[in-house]
């Protein structure tokens, strides 16, 4: 098998992709509630001939499929994500699915040939709790070599780094009164919620600069003229590494801590999402990437290097094997991320070219893994290096 069978399958293959990217995108589902795209992808790998298992680690609509030569080799996974947001495939992962769905039936050739296994996992819940870090704690990457998927974007960027990340929820818990009649007779949850924002506020100033504090008070009382007796904030605290992250964590519970001693309220504190760690992008894996983009007519010029900003449950992967999480231009879309604009150019002709690219490369990517024993050894003891030495 050479990469111009890559090339052929996908080329020959790509009505199919579009459609069922397309077919995604049209029809958006949230975290955990992912039924119908999980299993369109689940269904296409059993027809390319994977050993599929649906519901793995807990999840319902999460699943993993085993393309196994039964002779020795690397095992290779590629993870799709399939959630939308509340307006709809905002983030492309209808497009990311399919690209790790087609990298990974693309390379059934080459492990026939040279031995191993490919493993295409499907991890929901990406945008808000993250499937990866539940099936990395159950242990389903033990078994694998190398993790990847890439992520559409409006530029092509380098697999980097992001921001470790811990969901905080606050509950301050006061007594009802009447607001006019006998505040006097009242414990104001609502000053307790309130008070925590001025206290995070004036921690700010003596925070590092990769560290990032932001939240919302997703309850605020019933009525004006009644005093809260039950209020709550929730905050994302994020640092560049799940080890720095703790002391502003602590930092952060303390401001909570204080509004209830003011206020005369109590507190419990509770995580309502799972904490994500931060992404340790594998240097020699993303160099082959990178490489093989380049294939493609991508210049050197046009591949920019990316540097923390946001939170990815892959960084818990990347805490358990070797992985990357590059980004793919979307042509001809200056658009964020996250944006009505962007939802819908992940949707159109140029969403669906960034999916032929970007399945290449990752096939491309695995591919050269496959032919080339020198490349894991490289790959593995980079990781040993960078993190399980550290």
């Amino acid at each position: 098998m050479t990469k111009e069978n890559i090339l052929s399958y996908i080329d020959e293959n790509k009505q199919k992709f579009e459609k069922l990217s397309k077919q995604i995108w049209e029809n958006p589902e949230l975290g955990h509630q992912e039924f119908k795209a999980s299993k369109w992808i689940a269904d296409e790998l059993e027809i390319g001939g994977f050993h599929v298992e649906k519901g793995i680690a807990g999840l319902p609509t999460a699943f993993r499929g085993i393309y196994d030569s039964n002779k020795p080799g690397p095992t290779i996974a590629y993870l799709c994500e399939y959630d939308a947001l509340p307006i709809g495939h905002a983030c492309g992962h209808n497009l990311i699915g399919i690209m790790s769905l087609a990298a990974g039936l693309a390379l059934t050739g080459i492990v026939d040939e040279k031995g191993g296994k490919i493993v295409v996992i499907g991890t929901p819940a990406e945008e808000t709790s993250g499937g990866k870090v539940t099936i990395a704690e159950q242990g389903y990457f033990n078994d694998v070599d190398v993790a990847m998927m890439v992520h559409p974007s409006q530029y092509h960027l380098k697999s980097g780094t992001s921001l470790a990340l811990e969901a905080l929820q606050f509950d301050f818990f006061g007594k009802s009164a009447h607001a006019a009649s006998n505040p006097d007779k009242g414990i104001n949850a609502l000053d307790a919620a309130i008070l925590t924002f001025n206290n995070i506020n004036a921690l700010r100033q003596q925070i590092p600069s990769d560290a990032r504090i932001h939240g919302i008070i997703s309850k605020g009382g019933e009525a004006p003229n009644l005093i809260p007796n039950h209020t709550q904030t929730r905050f994302y605290v994020r640092r560049e590494t799940t080890e720095t992250l703790i002391e502003l964590v602590n930092k952060v519970k303390n401001c909570a801590n204080a509004a209830a001693l003011a206020t005369g309220c109590t507190l419990e504190i509770s995580n309502y999402e799972l904490g994500f760690d931060n992404l340790i992008t594998n240097q020699a894996l993303s160099n082959i990437y990178t490489k093989n983009l380049q294939l493609f007519g991508v210049s050197e010029s046009e591949i920019r290097e990316k540097r923390g900003g946001g939170s990815t449950d892959l960084g818990n992967v990347s805490h358990k094997v070797p992985a990357i999480h590059p980004y793919v231009k979307v042509p001809d879309s200056p658009y964020l991320p996250h944006t009505e604009e962007f939802r819908d150019a992940v949707g159109s002709d140029a969403g669906m070219q960034t999916l032929s690219l970007g399945a290449k490369v990752l096939a491309y990517t695995g591919f050269d893994i496959y032919n080339d024993p020198k490349l894991l050894n490289e790959i593995k003891e980079e990781f040993r290096t960078n993190v399980k030495g550290s």
